[in-house]
């Protein structure tokens, strides 16, 4: 098309054509006249971009970060840093570049648990807590805004309110939508509710949540979940993977799930989900200090009761096989599927609401 460089194709609508050989009933209805129309650009202006932006980089919190933890990376962790810092909403992407200077100085190698331990006191920007590697423990006494814990890749995420706060936890919003997006490992535990879009696309981590918007887990594909209180509709839409546990005491959540991909099963005592769910609680307990964390704990006989577990149905099938190949083989391999809880024949979501009423 004679262009010499990117820069020069940027812009030229007018070399563009819709195609007039579309059939579909939909697509051939489509004008996009007004999109490929040409336009000089203003005066003393370019069509490509010809200014550096500002970011603000350089004023990034994570450079603070990033000097505190030298000493720790430097030595794997022996020599541990543990800070409180301010926080407000205009510092983005905590822990993300620390993190990655982090990758690029240990490698593979992985800072032991508890090598880094920040306490960040404020309202927290988009995505805090994004791709933190595993050492870290970065915890908000405030509250965050959209993206916590986005891409989450083995460090710990820890939010309550502040000690002076007023209002109920569990019956109020302490971070925005779409936490957990992406997270690859690591576990979160978050001292009140989230928005919508809670761990979408989560892969590998654990978290408790004390209630959570529309549209919880989807497209979920590893990971677990605990959410100790309400839902949002459409929860578990397109859930591959994973488990989650949902507190559902009045019996309301089958009104919110979406059973696409998925059903709902009972936690079945002495199993391994029990084990599971009470000591990811313990530990909502441990880093929150949660009133509904301690009271499902202090009747956990008669509260492990209430909880469906939503195990999407391929997930359950490739498991029942590798147990069943593990169990031909003769290597004395224990049950997986006693290992998960999910020996017992699986409930549909009606069954499970009805074997609560």
């Amino acid at each position: 098309m004679g262009f010499r460089t990117v820069n020069e194709m940027i812009g030229r609508a007018d070399l563009l054509k819709q195609r007039d050989d579309i059939t579909h009933f939909k697509a051939k209805t489509l004008d996009l006249s007004r999109i490929l129309t040409a336009t000089e650009p203003l005066q003393d202006d370019h069509r490509y971009q010809c200014t550096e932006q500002d970011h603000g980089l350089a004023q990034s919190l994570d450079h603070e970060l990033i000097d505190l933890t030298r000493e720790t990376v430097a030595t794997h962790g022996r020599n541990k840093t543990k800070v409180e810092l301010p926080i407000g909403n205009y510092n983005r992407v905590v822990g993300a570049m620390m993190s990655g200077q982090i990758v690029k100085q240990l490698g593979e190698a992985r800072l032991p648990d508890g090598s880094i331990d920040f306490t960040f006191r404020g309202s927290a920007g988009l995505s805090f807590g994004a791709w933190v590697v595993n050492g870290v423990t970065a915890k908000v006494i405030g509250d965050a805004n959209d993206y916590f814990g986005k891409g989450l890749s083995g460090g710990r995420l820890v939010i309550e309110p502040p000690e002076t706060a007023e209002f109920v936890p569990e019956e109020n919003i302490i971070i925005g939508n779409v936490a957990l997006y992406g997270a690859t490992g690591g576990e979160a535990y978050i001292r009140g509710i989230a928005g919508e879009r809670f761990c979408v696309r989560n892969s590998r981590a654990k978290s408790v949540v004390e209630g959570i918007g529309d549209h919880g887990c989807e497209y979920m594909t590893g990971g677990i979940a605990v959410i100790l209180g309400p839902t949002g509709r459409n929860f578990a839409a397109g859930m591959s993977g994973g488990i989650a546990y949902v507190w559902n005491k009045d019996g309301s959540f089958i009104d919110r799930f979406n059973d696409g991909m998925a059903d709902l099963e009972s936690v079945e005592r002495g199993s391994q989900d029990e084990d599971d769910l009470r000591t990811l609680i313990e530990n909502h307990l441990r880093w929150t200090g949660s009133s509904v964390a301690r009271s499902i704990l202090d009747d956990w006989r008669g509260s492990v009761n209430h909880f469906a577990k939503v195990m999407p149905r391929d997930y359950a099938r490739i498991l029942r096989e590798r147990a069943e190949a593990e169990r031909m083989s003769g290597n004395g391999v224990v049950d997986a599927l006693d290992a998960i809880g999910t020996s017992e024949p699986r409930r549909t979501a009606r069954t499970f609401a009805g074997s609560r009423t």
